[in-house]
């Protein structure tokens, strides 16, 4: 196999041969320029497995570097070196489809990781089926539209090391999302570690997080690496981020900056070298107005937006949501796999999720237990069926045109508000297209209101 390449970008000779340096000793071949024009011709004569770009040169920024190489080569990172401390050029490079970023003075060592991850990138073939689902390990259920544009970002999130906000209601999956996005690039090897922000007594959460040395408090009785540490070189998930409380969240937002922790009642800061992806059910945006979020850390965890529907939204995936549980179920159980009779199907195809997926598995593990003759039926599951729908009297003198639009309306309404006004789930469980449901709402002025 022929040596790597990599492609450096900076208008200071010291740090490309500084830079050329280290990754000659990595075993990787490096070609130099000092401007824009002249990487872009460099970019035309070959290929390269990697790309690092200063943000600051003669004839522009790494930034246009980034899009061009996003355009033209997309399966090659491309890291970014900003000047110390200025996140808010390293998160605009990051959103732009940068891989990682690396600051001045370099470090070395994080150079060195960061060069190493970008190859495991660029030399990892995707693991997909005819079908475009991943072969092996965590995998989202579901044929409809959304679940289809969920896959594909996760494929694309993979591989960068941007920090990934995954927003959505309780229940729709939001960690196997991260564990996903973290198997399918190329820290999979490494460690994914998920910690529930919520459940850790705020007296040891810098502990939990950070770690601590011997002596530091009260039962301190020897070192103990945190999370963080436990994580290194893998995936950090934090999921309901929203409950750190605000004094744990200005020390987070340092260790995501600076890329660094240091355990309590430690001296010396730990390098880390951990890509952060965060979640949680609450609107982080709200939260910050409120002044219930720190703002600045909201801006550096929620690079890039990763929103789950929910099962509203989805429910053509409801069948095959329910095939896959009952197969779990009985696989654990070692009993048959029950049998769905349709009034029981018809049920929990139309019943409003406010769960979500953890709502519908909690809902089957309940029907397998109390059903008789592997045959779920309607009484098993424990769900109110939906109230009937009134079919409005029609008044003495009402002509036929208006009172069946009166009913149209009551059917199209009743359809929207059992999916919380989402419209395209509306459509879905009416039978009709969704530029029919537009048009008839239209029709009876209803509109976009």
């Amino acid at each position: 196999m022929s040596a790597p390449l990599a492609l450096i970008l900076d208008d200071e000779p010291d740090i490309r041969e500084l830079i050329d340096l280290t990754l000659a000793r990595m075993g990787v071949e490096t070609r130099s320029a000092g401007t824009l024009a002249s990487a872009y011709a460099l970019l035309d004569q070959q290929h390269f497995d990697l790309c690092l770009a200063d943000m600051r040169l003669p004839d522009g920024d790494g930034i246009e570097l980034v899009r061009r190489v996003a355009a033209t080569h997309p399966e090659t990172p491309v890291a970014v070196i900003t000047a110390h401390g200025n996140m808010e050029i390293a998160i605009q490079a990051l959103k732009a489809g940068a891989f990682d970023f690396v600051s001045k003075p370099v470090d070395l060592p994080v150079l060195r990781g960061l060069v190493e991850t970008a190859l495991k990138l660029s030399r990892t073939e995707p693991r997909t089926t005819t079908n475009g689902v991943p072969t092996g390990g965590p995998q989202l259920l579901g044929k409809s539209a959304a679940m289809d544009d969920i896959r594909r970002l996760i494929d694309k999130l993979a591989r960068n090391q941007a920090p990934v906000y995954v927003s959505g209601e309780s229940g729709t999956g939001k960690e196997l999302a991260a564990r996903l996005i973290h198997a399918r690039g190329p820290r999979a090897a490494q460690p994914f570690v998920a910690v529930n922000c919520g459940a850790i007594p705020q007296e040891l959460m810098e502990s939990e997080l950070f770690g601590h040395v011997k002596g530091s408090f009260t039962g301190a009785l020897k070192d103990k690496p945190g999370l963080f540490q436990a994580a290194n070189g893998g995936t950090l998930f934090l999921d309901e981020v929203a409950d750190l409380p605000l004094s744990m969240q200005v020390k987070l937002l340092r260790a995501i900056q600076e890329k660094a922790v240091r355990p309590v009642g430690g001296t010396e800061e730990a390098r880390i070298d951990v890509r952060i992806i965060s979640a949680t059910h609450k609107d982080l945006a709200e939260l910050v107005q409120r002044g219930e979020f720190r703002q600045d850390l909201f801006y550096r965890i929620n690079v890039i937006d990763l929103r789950m529907p929910s099962l509203r939204e989805r429910p053509e995936d409801i069948p095959e949501l329910i095939d896959h549980i009952l197969r779990r179920i009985a696989h654990d159980s070692g009993d048959p796999k029950p049998h769905v009779d349709r009034d029981a199907l018809q049920l929990l195809c139309r019943h409003d999720y406010s769960g979500n997926v953890r709502e519908l598995e909690n809902v089957l593990e309940r029907a397998s237990a109390l059903c008789e003759g592997s045959i779920i039926r309607v009484d098993d599951l424990g769900i109110e069926p939906a109230a009937p729908l009134e079919t409005p009297a029609r008044s003495p003198g009402q002509d036929l045109e208006t009172y069946l639009a009166e009913v149209e309306r009551n059917v199209i309404v009743a359809a929207l508000e059992s999916t919380r006004w989402n419209r395209t789930a509306a459509a879905k469980q009416l039978g009709i297209s969704f530029r029919a449901l537009r048009y008839r709402l239209e029709k009876l002025g209803l509109g976009d209101d």
